[in-house]
């Protein structure tokens, strides 16, 4: 039996079981489109603030006008950047002009925030709503929010009691789904705790990534803690951590019994990471992708995000996409010296056919 499978969670069935992992800065729903194009089952938003969106007023709050409207425009595109993780652009969380299967990803530390967030959402018709647990960033754990709820297991079980129960009162009870870590630290490894708490509480899904808020992103994942979770859950368990090849992808399936793998660091600047870990579960083999796919797919990418969020803030954004498109390719040096200075479309365009002649 081929390891690339179908996935239920809740009522919503996906066909395969390669997914698209939330990536702060990357996941836009431009780059959520082009991993569809390349083969991706399902995708998950950047992090987005629940106290954001559950602001009724000032320019930040989204309330169901702003959603029906499907986009704020570029226009504002530039104040909504900075440090502040409680700003939200309505395109961070509106799903990708291509994208069948997706998930909106919440982060607070609040269960009547992420109650009243949630609730807002119905416009956007999300097919799963997911719960941000893991993230270590300062400025998202300062609020009790993202791995610090690992410290906080009471809370963290409120928290998706709330998100399930604005499912089931306004997003037609669609799936509630939560990304843990292994713990806050080697100290308290509690895992098993947190997925135990979050399913009781009414999640359909877990995704472990066997890293502990300490660790951040250093290191190496310990896969036995997905496995021993995958052993213990009635639910379905999908796997993160140092996922980069369709090798990686065959071996975390094959070792762990997960039902699904979320690709992340390994899928930025490779959307085709998806089309050819596909390929690899089901025949033994894949290609990479050529050159002029992968600059067709950036190209697209940006074009896409500049039709979101402007012409000139999208360039700025793309610069470092860009590089990762580019990462390891004959030359690739002197092509990311000169994108990073592009700040138009058609500069990236004419480097590219520079390059390519």
């Amino acid at each position: 039996m081929s390891l690339y499978r179908p996935v239920k969670i809740g009522s919503l069935e996906i066909p395969g079981n390669l997914f698209l992992a939330p990536v702060a800065g990357y996941t836009d729903r431009a780059f959520r489109s082009i991993c569809w194009d390349n083969g991706a089952n399902f995708s998950f938003t950047e992090l987005a603030s629940a106290e954001a969106i559950s602001r009724k007023h000032g320019r930040y709050g989204l309330d169901p006008k702003d959603l029906s409207q499907g986009r704020r425009g570029a226009e504002n595109a530039e104040e909504d950047k900075g440090d502040d993780p409680n700003i939200i652009s309505i395109n961070l969380i509106r799903r990708g002009d291509r994208e069948k299967l997706y998930a909106i990803q919440l982060f607070g530390g609040n269960p009547d925030t992420i109650y009243q967030a949630a609730s807002l959402l119905t416009p956007l018709k999300p097919d799963a709503l997911d719960i941000n647990s893991g993230c270590p960033v300062p400025k998202v754990v300062k609020n009790g929010a993202g791995s610090a709820l690992m410290k906080n297991p009471a809370n963290l079980g409120r928290i998706v009691e709330a998100a399930v129960r604005a499912s089931r009162e306004s997003l037609g009870n669609i799936p509630v789904t939560i990304k843990i870590r292994s713990g806050w630290d080697s100290s308290s490894l509690n895992y098993l705790e947190c997925a135990r708490i979050a399913v009781e509480e009414g999640a359909a899904m877990v995704t472990l990534h066997p890293r502990t808020r300490a660790q951040g992103y250093g290191g190496r994942s310990d896969w036995s803690h997905i496995a021993e979770l995958a052993s213990r859950l009635a639910v379905p368990v999908t796997a993160s951590g140092d996922l980069y090849t369709p090798e990686d992808a065959q071996q975390m399936l094959s070792e762990t019994g997960c039902a699904a793998v979320m690709f992340a660091r390994g899928s930025m600047g490779n959307p085709f990471i998806f089309s050819a870990a596909r390929s690899f579960l089901e025949t033994g083999s894949w290609e990479q992708a050529p050159f002029s796919e992968r600059i067709a797919a950036a190209m697209s990418h940006l074009e896409m995000l500049a039709a979101d969020i402007g012409e000139r803030t999208a360039c700025l954004e793309m610069r470092k996409q860009f590089c990762a498109y580019t990462k390891g390719i004959t030359g690739g040096a002197g092509l990311r010296d000169k994108v990073v200075r592009a700040a138009t479309i058609e500069e990236y365009r004419q480097i590219v056919n520079s390059y390519k002649s």
